[in-house]
């Protein structure tokens, strides 16, 4: 079974706690070919990405599916999904690699240290049980100054979203994933509200890795 990998400063660990606690390998066993935002607000994050994501670079695709939302005219070196059903991976045609893992259990990636020139999470923070834990990971394979592109709406499944994400309100969910972000390390953290007329309602939160370092040349271990 799923467990909570960590806890947040400040927070009682039940905030990291889910309805369902039933391990998140079986909610996502059958593949769902959908998307869980509108077209207007899957555009406002391919423009964040445009915007933010480095042409050319290394880019994870974490919590992905069976799309990404990259800009599809912009070429990347690779892009490496990460996911929790094999089936939307493979389907998705702007991974170059990708991986399963369960990272509520093993928040652990398979990657190489300092080999990414940056990475998105797109509407799926709201589900980790570890946070601080998957974002240290995160920023360990995140080249310096390389950016964590982080988006979210008011869509959720209920049952697996931690507890602390859905008693919190708009402005607190961004502080919540500040206090993530800072707590695993990032720096010039910057947040907003991206779509705010038309579709659906949506959020960032971008993070950089410290400027530190050489990178490294591979991304995914053998």
């Amino acid at each position: 079974m799923s467990q909570p990998m960590d806890s947040v400063a400040g927070l009682p660990q039940r905030a990291l706690e889910k309805a369902d606690p039933t391990p998140d390998s079986q909610f996502y066993r059958a593949p769902r070919m959908v998307t869980h935002i509108d077209d207007a607000a899957i555009a406002a994050v391919t423009e964040l990405y445009r915007n933010t994501l480095p042409p050319g670079g290394t880019i994870l695709d974490l919590m992905s599916s069976w799309v990404s939302h990259l800009p599809p005219d912009i070429p990347y070196a690779q892009v490496i999904g990460h996911g929790m059903n094999e089936a939307e991976l493979a389907a998705n045609p702007q991974l170059t690699q990708h991986f399963v893992q369960d990272l509520n259990a093993d928040p652990a990636l398979p990657l190489r240290a300092r080999s990414f020139d940056g990475a998105c999470l797109c509407v799926s923070v709201q589900y980790l049980q570890g946070p601080v834990s998957v974002l240290q990971e995160v920023l360990r394979v995140l080249r310096p100054g390389a950016p964590l592109v982080i988006t979210y709406s008011d869509r959720y499944f209920p049952t697996k979203a931690v507890a602390i994400w859905q008693a919190l309100g708009v402005a607190d969910r961004q502080k919540l994933v500040t206090l993530y972000l800072t707590q695993a390390g990032f720096e010039l953290i910057d947040t907003g509200e991206i779509l705010a007329e038309e579709g659906d309602p949506l959020w960032a939160v971008v993070g950089h890795a410290p400027q530190s370092e050489a990178p490294h040349d591979l991304a995914l271990e053998d």
